[in-house]
């Protein structure tokens, strides 16, 4: 269970790889590990949505290795943010509920950082985002009979 709950939490994998090893390899019950992964997934919002630009400043005085991660970010961040800009709250969901590489809670939670918006409304649609992808992924994995 907590290894699920920390798969989650790790950017790329997140709930993605977490449901699956939740319920195929740790045996958990289906609803458990979603549930787990959601949780998991969840928890570093806040996290990044408040404190992504204090450390990215803090970064781009350190090194020049870091800048360039820092870079790196903001630029797929600013990828990303167009279907935001152009939805709001509605882009922001769509953005971390499509369980395909480079979305996500973290890339939402990043592109919100960037966007500045307040965690009050971030959270909110990236936490329905991930729920969303959570149905998704399990659908995909285990078929829609365990909906039903």
């Amino acid at each position: 269970m907590l290894k699920t709950f920390l798969m989650a939490m790790v950017p790329i994998i997140e709930l993605r790889g977490a449901i699956p090893y939740g319920a195929g390899i740790a045996g958990l019950p289906i609803w458990q590990a979603a549930l787990i992964a959601v949780l998991g997934n969840l928890l570093p919002v806040p996290f990044l949505v408040v404190f992504t630009r204090d450390v990215f400043a803090w970064m781009r005085n350190k090194s020049d290795r870091l800048n360039s991660i820092v870079l790196r970010m903001e630029r797929k961040a600013d990828k990303n943010k167009d279907v935001v800009l152009r939805y709001e709250f509605w882009g922001l969901v769509i953005l971390v509920a499509i369980p395909l590489p480079g979305t996500g809670a973290w890339t939402g939670a990043l592109v919100a950082a960037m966007m500045d918006m307040q965690l009050k409304r971030a959270f909110p649609a990236i936490a329905l985002g991930v729920v969303v992808a959570a149905f998704i992924v399990t659908w995909v994995t285990y078929g829609a009979s365990i909906f039903l």
